[in-house]
């Protein structure tokens, strides 16, 4: 899932959408799960939400912990919630561990004229001469890794993104689109993803902070020793048998994100299923804030 992206209201009326979701509350209640507060933004820290010791070096990723998925607009997370996932642009919550989504390996719908415009020979193009995009996501352009002379360049757009999340107080970041290549028509490789995932790991823990894989659960092995990934955000993994092929690398460092246009039972179902992660979260296709039209949320 990418932020700042705004789907069709229709997109959420798929037939999974049975009268359960109406019911959300009752069944998390039933759960015993809870659903976040009001959509008012809490106070910002001070200087940072960030407690270590070592301003050099990340906190231990707290695995298995209860997990809120903020992209689509920040807003306060429940009492005993242990990790925020916020975009890079918003400010992270206090007191709890936070990490900031980071683009990675396409571009940011709003930025798509500033890379054809500025960045134009860092964008990959096919042999129609038309920028590759992501089909799902048509407004986010792939960026070419394809080259050393490239991934430095790239990595010297990303190293200000990262850093200004260290600044903000992040703890981690999570760098979405690895599998890009599998969207290039042939022009990218693992090999040329996993080189520039090198590269941005290294930015990251020189700002103090972890960094995660995001999807591509076939590369997770040599995502974690080739390019030096700490922890992993999975999407769908129940829903594409994938949810085990991260664990055995990452063990319980992984956070696992369900939607609800594409689930098969009701959340409380899901939750109970055992292959599922431990921190699981069920979210909207949109990941809108609490309180807009489509809000969806439930914690396993």
């Amino acid at each position: 899932m990418r932020a700042s992206i705004v789907m069709e209201a229709e997109g959420m009326k798929s037939a999974v959408r049975s009268s359960f979701w109406v019911v959300a509350v009752a069944v998390t209640a039933i759960a015993g799960c809870s659903l976040p507060p009001g959509s008012a933004e809490e106070p910002r820290a001070p200087a940072t939400a960030r407690e270590v010791a070592d301003p050099d070096a990340a906190r231990e990723f707290p695995a298995a912990a209860a997990v809120d998925y903020q992209l689509g607009g920040a807003y306060p997370p429940p009492a005993g919630f242990g990790v925020v996932v916020r975009d890079s642009t918003v400010q992270p919550a206090p007191g709890v561990y936070n990490i900031c989504y980071v683009s990675g390996f396409q571009t940011q719908p709003a930025e798509r004229e500033l890379w054809l415009r500025d960045r134009r020979d860092m964008v990959l193009f096919g042999d129609d001469g038309l920028p590759v995009v992501d089909e799902e996501w048509p407004d986010e352009l792939i960026v070419d890794t394809s080259t050393a002379d490239k991934r430095r360049r790239l990595t010297e757009i990303e190293d200000r993104t990262i850093k200004s999340c260290s600044a903000a107080g992040f703890d981690a970041v999570e760098i979405d689109n690895l599998d890009s290549y599998s969207r290039s028509d042939g022009a990218l490789t693992a090999e040329d993803n996993l080189a520039f995932a090198a590269e941005l790991a290294r930015v990251a823990h020189g700002a103090g902070l972890l960094i995660g894989q995001k999807n591509a659960a076939e590369l997770s092995s040599r995502a974690k020793e080739q390019a030096g990934f700490d922890f992993a955000v999975a999407e769908e993994c129940l829903q594409y048998d994938e949810c085990a092929d991260y664990t055995a690398v990452y063990d319980d460092r992984v956070i696992g994100i369900e939607y609800t246009d594409t689930l098969a039972e009701p959340p409380a179902e899901t939750c109970a299923r055992p292959d599922r992660l431990k921190a699981t979260v069920i979210r909207d296709r949109q990941l809108v804030a609490i309180g807009d039209e489509g809000y969806f949320y439930f914690q396993c």
